[in-house]
């Protein structure tokens, strides 16, 4: 799979708006994650609190958005753009790489909810495609 130039830059102009709310769309969807997907929780137990909303759920979110919108500079060459956090999550965190893609729902739902003008179906593609290439190249230590 792979994005059109014309995708590439739907992607591009959205994530520029999206990244505007990186906080808030960091911890919806990091918060979505943890409620609907609980057994997720076992990567954080080290934390005091995950309660959506929290300050550690808060904070890891707007880092993992971070990391998300980092990458669409690196859209052409996302593998090598996100080695060094797959090889994190692959032998250090040792994360089970089918909750990259329970994220990356989670995130489309919170942008379709907090941009629902900017969210059309064209963009919902766009960005969808793009989500799932990041879990791709967060995926490529486990293989």
């Amino acid at each position: 799979m792979s994005l059109s130039r014309k995708e590439k830059a739907i992607v591009k102009t959205f994530m520029g708006k999206a990244m505007k709310k990186a906080d808030e769309v960091g911890n919806e969807a990091l918060s979505r994650l943890l409620t609907v997907y609980p057994q997720t929780k076992t990567y954080f137990a080290h934390w005091k609190d995950l309660s959506p909303g929290s300050p550690a759920v808060r904070k890891h979110g707007l880092t993992v958005l971070n990391g998300v919108f980092d990458a669409v500079d690196k859209i052409d060459n996302l593998e090598v753009a996100l080695l060094s956090l797959s090889e994190l999550h692959a032998f250090m965190l040792r994360v089970d790489p089918a909750n990259f893609k329970l994220l990356c729902h989670n995130v489309l739902v919170t942008f379709a909810m907090l941009f629902p003008d900017d969210f059309t179906a064209e963009v919902h593609v766009a960005v969808d495609k793009y989500l799932a290439l990041v879990c791709l190249a967060l995926s490529e230590k486990y293989r």
